[in-house]
Parts: C-alpha cells; sequence; structure tokens
C-alpha cells in the first residue's frame, strides 16, 4: 500500500509537470496559430511564401525531432542557452528548467503550425458573401471578421482542434526524451530502478481521465454552438 501511495504521488507530480506543458502550450500556440494563419493567408509574398514553408516543415518533420533540435542545436552552435526560470507562484513550488523551457517552446511552435492551417480552413470556408453583406452594411473588414466571421469559424474549427488539443496531452510524454520530469518520465523511473511496469499503465489512467474531461468539455462547447446550424 505504501508503495502505491508513493507511486501515486510521483505520478501526481509527473501529472502536473505535463499538465502546466500542456496548458502553456494552448496559451501561446493558439494565437500564434491565427498569426500564422493571416501570414499563410497573405497576398504578400514576403510574407506568405516563408510562412508556408515553416508551416511545411514543422508538419512534416517529427515532434520529437524539433524538440532535440531546439533544446541541443542553440548550445552546440554557441548562439544561446535555455534559461531556468522561478515562477514565483506562491501556491506551486515550481522552477521551468532549462529543459521544459526548451520542450516549452518546441510543442508551442509545433501545434502553432497545426492550429494555422485548422485557421485557415475554418477561415477560407465562409463564403465571400458574407464578408461583402458586412460591408455593404458600413462595416469595417475588422468589423465583419470579427462580429460575423469569427463565431461562425470557431464553430467549424471546434471538432478538428478539439482532436488536437486532445492529442496534445498525449504528446507531452515526448517531453521525456530530454528528461523533463513529466508523467511518463515518473513512471519509467519506476521501471529503472525498481523494476516495476505498473507503474506505465497507471500513468495511462492519468491520461485517459483527463482525455474524458476534455471530451466532456468540448462537446458541451459544441452544442453550445449550436445555435449556428440551419
Amino acid at each position: 500500500m505504501e508503495l502505491f501511495l508513493e507511486v501515486c504521488s510521483k505520478l501526481a507530480n509527473g501529472f502536473i509537470t505535463s499538465f502546466l506543458l500542456f496548458a502553456l502550450t494552448l496559451i501561446f500556440a493558439l494565437p500564434l496559430g491565427l498569426l500564422m494563419s493571416f501570414c499563410t493567408m497573405s497576398k504578400k509574398p514576403y510574407l506568405r511564401v516563408p510562412m508556408k514553408l515553416i508551416v511545411w516543415v514543422l508538419r512534416g518533420t517529427p515532434l520529437m525531432l524539433q524538440i532535440f533540435a531546439i533544446f541541443y542545436l542553440p548550445g552546440l552552435l554557441d548562439l544561446f542557452i535555455w534559461p531556468q526560470i522561478n515562477t514565483g507562484w506562491l501556491w506551486l513550488d515550481t522552477t521551468f528548467t532549462t529543459r521544459f523551457i526548451a520542450a516549452l517552446v518546441a510543442f508551442v511552435i509545433n501545434y502553432a503550425a497545426y492550429f494555422s492551417e485548422i485557421y485557415r480552413g475554418g477561415i477560407e470556408s465562409i463564403s465571400k458573401g458574407q464578408y461583402e453583406a458586412g460591408q455593404v452594411l458600413g462595416l469595417t473588414k475588422r468589423q465583419v471578421f470579427f462580429k460575423i466571421v469569427l463565431l461562425q469559424v470557431v464553430k467549424r474549427i471546434i471538432p478538428p482542434m478539439s482532436n488536437e488539443i486532445i492529442t496534445l496531452i498525449k504528446d507531452t510524454s515526448l517531453a521525456n526524451t530530454i528528461a523533463v520530469y513529466e508523467l511518463i518520465y515518473q513512471a519509467k523511473e519506476f521501471m529503472t530502478v525498481e523494476g516495476l511496469i505498473w507503474p506505465l499503465f497507471l500513468a495511462g489512467g492519468f491520461y485517459l481521465l483527463f482525455v474524458g474531461l476534455l471530451t466532456i468539455i468540448f462537446g458541451k462547447i459544441e452544442k453550445k454552438l449550436d445555435y449556428f446550424k440551419a
């Protein structure tokens, strides 16, 4: 029983790290993805072409490779060293290590690339007639986008966006490849030191419960947006 409680405690600590990586990735990747989508749809070649190339590379290479590259290349090329950040949060004694920061950057740019394509597909799915109707009513292009188009885009991108977000919480396990003390890393420690494999399956239960919660949340969001149905 004591061993089980010890395992649960370690896994809970690992899940906090996984959750922080997940939450911070969303906070930064969602707006960055929208900005990237505007660039890929831009009529200006100097914005559109480089951004499309960046998105192509980020979507076409493994996330694990990107994590390794972002963590190791700056040091190997003598560019800079990733900082260590003390959050100073009174409610959570957490220091973001250099490895966590590098993993976070990798996750943000990778998922921003995927989100940008989802945003682009949603925006381009809105008929031009709605833009024209808004302008006839005297609205500016900015007002048309935020007051007419955006909510319809949100409705259309919720299903693919929810899939990517659910994938994100599972992909946080890749951070253990550079020794970030997340959930899977903690479970693997018990397998390496104690020879126990069941903590890995218990870690899977943490993911399963959180994915179930996310599924319920996104289901409720979709129902809230049902008023867009014809």
